[in-house]
């Protein structure tokens, strides 16, 4: 179970306030855009694809802006041409961060990348220096709510997943990369009710920090979330339940 910690419980309760539609929106045509990309405009046959565009269906997207930016994507209409950026740090209390951009503009997001870890008194480091620590994984979560948790877990390992997680509300179930697609498939034919499913970076070991420490760690991720260029943050902090409970308000 190493590696799964609070944030993305914290990010899921505060997305709930916080999440501004647009702002999601053009995260999700950057994805879908460079998916169609690198592995072509055939939704089953591009695992990458098939991902974004299902959470653009769950962030009630339309339909139209998910055709054009896969057709951006394959060429067939003109669009901005994206770089995919990863940058790497520390924040408060040692723990790592790795920062996924998606720009069309390399030198504006690494100018404000390196803006925000200087307000929180961070700098930003070599990337290879903190991506070691963070295995490429799929993730896909479960409601709690409709499910026990060894009913999951069974199911699961049944279907070839690495790792189950009770996170109560969600379950966090973890795969092999290439197998992604696989679980999740036995997981819907066994009517198992999954929220989402994505390639993600998990931790391989954590750094638990205090409350004051945490705070400042929310508040850069929270930062560099919000940031246009910003796909995904990932860090290897943990809290204690308490404290993530504080933090999530």
């Amino acid at each position: 179970m190493s590696g799964h910690n609070k944030w993305s419980t914290i990010k899921r309760k505060k997305a709930v306030e916080d999440n501004k539609r647009g702002a999601i929106f053009t995260k999700l045509i950057k994805e879908i855009t460079l998916a169609a990309r690198d592995g072509g405009g055939d939704i089953e046959g591009n695992a990458r694809l098939r991902a974004a565009v299902a959470s653009a269906k769950k962030a009630n997207m339309p339909a139209d802006n998910v055709e054009r930016a896969i057709k951006k994507g394959t060429g067939e209409l003109p669009g901005v041409v994206y770089e995919e950026v990863t940058y790497g740090g520390y924040g408060a209390g040692g723990a790592a961060i790795l920062v996924d951009v998606v720009t069309d503009n390399k030198n504006r997001a690494t100018s404000e990348i390196r803006h925000i870890f200087s307000r929180y008194g961070r700098e930003l480091g070599d990337v290879s220096s903190v991506a070691w620590m963070f295995d490429k994984k799929g993730l896909i979560e479960v409601d709690g709510t409709k499910h026990k948790f060894d009913d999951v877990l069974e199911a699961a390992i049944d279907a070839g997943a690495e790792d189950v997680i009770d996170g109560g509300e969600v379950i966090s179930i973890y795969t092999a990369p290439e197998d992604l697609y696989k679980v999740k498939k036995i997981l819907d034919e066994k009517k198992m009710d999954t929220t989402s499913a994505n390639l993600t970076k998990k931790a391989q070991s954590l750094v638990t920090l205090t409350e004051s420490d945490a705070s400042v760690m929310m508040r850069l991720m929270d930062a560099l979330e919000e940031n246009d260029d910003v796909q995904n943050v990932y860090s290897n902090f943990d809290v204690p339940d308490d404290i993530a409970e504080k933090l999530s308000k």
